[in-house]
C-alpha cells in the first residue's frame, strides 16, 4: 500500500499573491497543519539553518529517547520526524526576536594573559587538568632531570680524565715565607677597604724621564679576520726598579719633596687589594719621618696574574704551560711585547726633560716615560709615586700619552669564550668574561693609567696560534677606553682607592723606625703587617728556594741588574716546557 501525502487546506487569496488577509481563514486552517512540524523563532545573533534533514545523525542523547524531553509541537517519538530540531533548540536556546538585547558580536580573542608571572596559580576558576596529563608532565620531568644528570656525569668523567691534576679547590701559598721570629702588629680584613673614601686634590708633575714613541692606529682595525702575529723584541730593554734604587726618588727624597714614596704599581697593588685573590707582599721602610714602599727582591709582584679571580681552578704543576706560574710569565712576557709592536716603527719620538734613568748609553730602550707626581694627603704629608705611560698619540694637535696592556687567551676551555669566534661580533660578552676571571689585573691596570694621567688606555686581545703551543701567539684586536670611563665601568671608586693607600700610609706613619713588610693572606681577605728584621731580604734573600730551571733573577742592589729583558723571559718560558 502506497502512503498518501496529505496537505492541509491551502486557503484561496481572489485579491493577489499570499495568504488572505481574514484571520478567520487562518484561524481555522491552523488545525490541518501538519504534526511534528516545530516552530523555531530566530534572532538576528543566529544563523538561518535548513528546513528539514533527511540525512542528519542524532545526537548521542537521542539514542536514549527517556531522557530527552517530548516534542513541543506533538506526541509520539521526536526522532521520527524530519522537520524536529528540538535537540538542538534545547541545546542552544533561542532568544526573544523581539529583545534587542540579545544581539551581540562574538569575540573570537584569546583571554588575555597574566601580566606579572604566574598569577594563573592562584586563579581558582582556571580549567584543571585530568590527573592523568599530570602524572604524564611530572614523568617528563622526572626523564630530563635523570637525563640531565646522566650527562652531567659523562661531562665530569671527560673532563676528570683529560686533566687529572686538576684541583677540586684552589690551594694558594703565601707570596713570602713567614718567619718565626717575625712579629705580628696588626691584621686589616678587606671588609674595612670598603667603606674608607679620601678625596685627593690634582696632583703635580716634578719631573718627566724617558722617551715615547708613536702609537700605531692601523692596529685599531684588527680583527680576527685579519689577525697580526705577535712579534718578539729580544733587544729592547724593560726595567722594572723598586722605589729605593730609583735614583730620581733617592734625590727627590734628599731634597724633601714628600714624605711618602712609591711606584705605580706598588700603589696600584694597595688600591685594589680587595679583588686580589693571590698572595702578594709589600716591604715598608721607616727611615726618620719619610716612608718608602718597596718590591721585595724576587718578588713575582711585576708579573701580571692570570685567571685570578676565576671559578676555575689551574693546574697546580709549575711545570704544566697552564700552571698559574706559567701562565703569569706568558703573560709578562705577551704584554711587554705587545707595547712596543703596536707602535710606529723608526718614526718621531718624544723626549722629555731627562733620559731614561736606568739605561746606560747604547742600550736599545723600550718607548717608556716616567712621570713622577706628588700627590698632597695632608697639611704635612705629601706623596710621591714613579707613574709609566708606553705611547704617544696625537688628538686634535695636543699629544695625548697612552698606556698599553694586553689581556691573554690562553685556552677557552677555561673562560668559556672563543675570542676568534666572539670577539669581532660580542666583545662585551668578551670583555665582560675577562671583567670575572681577571677582575684584580684590570683594576690594576685602570689605577695605574689613572695614577700617571694617561689620557687613553689601549687593551689588547692577544691568543695562542694553538692552545698547546705557548710561544707564538696573534694578536686578534686593539680597543681604547678612557681611563676614569673605564673605571666607572668596573666599579671601580677612586675616593676608595685613596681611602685605602691613606689608611694604610696613616698606620705605617704610626710606627717606629724600621722594615716592615705587609701581606696578603693566601687564603682569606685580609693583610697583615709584620715588623721584619733590619737585614732581611737583603744578600739575594730567598724565602722559599725552587729549582734553577724555575727561578726568577733576583735584581741585585745596582739599578743596572734590574734590567728584565725579553730574553730573560724567553729562558723563563723555555724553562717550563
Amino acid at each position: 500500500m502506497v502512503g498518501v501525502f496529505e496537505v492541509g487546506a491551502v486557503p484561496f487569496n481572489p485579491d493577489g499573491w499570499g495568504p488572505p488577509d481574514s484571520t478567520a481563514a487562518t484561524v481555522s486552517t491552523a488545525t490541518t497543519l501538519p504534526l511534528h512540524v516545530p516552530f523555531a523563532p530566530f534572532s538576528r545573533s543566529e544563523k538561518l539553518g535548513r528546513i528539514a534533514d533527511f540525512t542528519r545523525n542524532l545526537p548521542s542523547s537521542a539514542a536514549n529517547p527517556s531522557n530527552r524531553p517530548s516534542s513541543r509541537h506533538g506526541t509520539g517519538n521526536p526522532s521520527d520526524s524530519p522537520f524536529d530540531f528540538s535537540l538542538y533548540v534545547d541545546a542552544f536556546p533561542l532568544a526573544n526576536p523581539e529583545d534587542d538585547s540579545s544581539f551581540r558580536l562574538v569575540d573570537a580573542k584569546p583571554p588575555p594573559r597574566p601580566k606579572f608571572g604566574p598569577k594563573w596559580r592562584f586563579n581558582q576558576n582556571r580549567p584543571q587538568l585530568p590527573q592523568r596529563r599530570d602524572e604524564e608532565v611530572e614523568a617528563r620531568k622526572r626523564e630530563a632531570e635523570k637525563e640531565r644528570a646522566r650527562r652531567d656525569r659523562l661531562y665530569n668523567l671527560n673532563r676528570s680524565n683529560q686533566n687529572q691534576q686538576r684541583r677540586e679547590a684552589a690551594v694558594f701559598k703565601s707570596s713570602v715565607d713567614i718567619q718565626p721570629e717575625w712579629n705580628m702588629l696588626d691584621q686589616i680584613p678587606f671588609s674595612t677597604f670598603s667603606k674608607l673614601s679620601f678625596s685627593v686634590p690634582e696632583p703635580e708633575d716634578l719631573l718627566i724621564c724617558g722617551a715615547l714613541e708613536y702609537y700605531d692606529r692601523s692596529f685599531d682595525r684588527i680583527t680576527p679576520k685579519n689577525e697580526r702575529r705577535l712579534e718578539r723584541f729580544k733587544n729592547r730593554s724593560f726595567f722594572k726598579v723598586t722605589t729605593t734604587d730609583d735614583p730620581v726618588i733617592r734625590r727627590l727624597a734628599n731634597e724633601d719633596k714628600a714624605t711618602v714614596f712609591a711606584t705605580g704599581a706598588i700603589l696600584a697593588t694597595l688600591m685594589c687589594a680587595p679583588r686580589s685573590v693571590y698572595s702578594w707582599d709589600i716591604v715598608i721602610q721607616r727611615v726618620g719621618n719619610k716612608l718608602f714602599l718597596d718590591k721585595r727582591d724576587g718578588s713575582q709582584l711585576d708579573l701580571l696574574s692570570v685567571h685570578e679571580t676565576s671559578q676555575e681552578p689551574l693546574p697546580e704543576a709549575k711545570d704544566d704551560i697552564n700552571s698559574a706560574y706559567s701562565l703569569s710569565v706568558e703573560a709578562s712576557y705577551i704584554n711587554q711585547n705587545f707595547s712596543q709592536q703596536v707602535l710606529v716603527r723608526d718614526g718621531d719620538k718624544v723626549s722629555f726633560e731627562e733620559p731614561n734613568p736606568f739605561a746606560n748609553e747604547g742600550d736599545e730602550v723600550a718607548s717608556v716615560a716616567y712621570r713622577y707626581r706628588r700627590w698632597k694627603l695632608d697639611n704635612d704629608m705629601h706623596l710621591v709615586a714613579r707613574c709609566e705611560v708606553q705611547s704617544v698619540v696625537d688628538v686634535n694637535n695636543q699629544k695625548s700619552f697612552l698606556t698599553v696592556n694586553a689581556l691573554n687567551e690562553f685556552d677557552p676551555k677555561y673562560s668559556g669564550v672563543d675570542w676568534r669566534q666572539k670577539l669581532e661580533t660580542q666583545r662585551g660578552a668578551v670583555l665582560a668574561t675577562e671583567l670575572k676571571n681577571n677582575a684584580n689585573k684590570l683594576a690594576k691596570w685602570t689605577a695605574q693609567a689613572i695614577l700617571a694621567n694617561a689620557d687613553l688606555m689601549k687593551l689588547g686581545y692577544v691568543s695562542r696560534v694553538h692552545p698547546r703551543d705557548h710561544f707564538n701567539h696573534v694578536i686578534l684586536g686593539v680597543v681604547g677606553y678612557k681611563p676614569r670611563d673605564f673605571a666607572a665601568q668596573i666599579n671601580l671608586n677612586t675616593s676608595n682607592m685613596w681611602g685605602i693607600v691613606k689608611s694604610i700610609v696613616d698606620l705605617c706613619m704610626k710606627l717606629n723606625e724600621g722594615k716592615y713588610v705587609l701581606v696578603k693572606d693566601p687564603t682569606k681577605p685580609q693583610v697583615r703587617i709584620y715588623e721584619v728584621p733590619a737585614d732581611a731580604f737583603e744578600n739575594d734573600y730567598v724565602e722559599e728556594p725552587l729549582p734553577e730551571e724555575e727561578q726568577v733573577q733576583p735584581p741585585t742592589e745596582d739599578a743596572e741588574a734590574n734590567v728584565a729583558t725579553n730574553d730573560a723571559e724567553d729562558k723563563e718560558i723555555e724553562a717550563q716546557t
